[in-house]
């Protein structure tokens, strides 16, 4: 049952999320989504590995988000808190999908050619729809440019969270 809620919890905040950004109205979604972040890594079994790897996650995606927008393939709504950097919702939403690793993602553990796969996909999809949604746009390069990259990043990033998680609970 907590699979099914960390997935019911996690769409809760991407919309809550891209509808905000699409709104120029961020602060609330981005608070109740950390909210339920820090409410998820608290209940976690492993709760200072759970906080690792969600800021990790978060990490990846700052760098990430902020070179796919500065290389001119992606531009965000509400780009606060700089131009020149990936938005706070957006580090939000790095942040969550980094909370369904040890949740509802947890069946693709070990699996990381279909996490791959999965991520290549999805990931690229999700931006998709955050733009169709009007919480961005892409850039010069283009859609099909825009998907091509996100689907290379989004494809190494589920199997690379695993493996942080994985090197994580090695170590403890």
């Amino acid at each position: 049952m907590a699979k099914f809620w960390n997935f019911v919890l996690f769409q809760i905040g991407w919309f809550a999320c891209i509808i905000g950004a699409a709104n120029q109205q961020v602060f609330w979604p981005v608070a109740g989504t950390l909210l339920y972040i820090a409410i998820h890594i608290y209940y976690s079994p492993r709760p200072i590995l759970e906080l690792k790897l969600v800021l990790k996650a978060a990490l990846f995606g700052v760098a990430v988000d902020t070179l796919v927008a500065n290389l001119g393939f992606l531009s965000f709504e509400d780009a606060w808190p700089s131009a020149y950097l990936s938005p706070v919702w957006m580090w939000t939403l790095w942040a969550l999908v980094a909370s369904t690793i040890n949740g509802s993602l947890s069946w693709l553990r070990g699996r990381p050619v279909l996490g791959a796969v999965l991520g290549a996909i999805a990931g690229p999809l999700s931006y998709e729809a955050g733009i169709r949604m009007g919480a961005g746009s892409w850039g010069a390069h283009g859609q099909l440019g825009g998907l091509i990259l996100l689907g290379i990043v989004w494809g190494a990033a589920i199997p690379i969270f695993f493996y942080w998680h994985r090197c994580h609970v090695g170590s403890t």
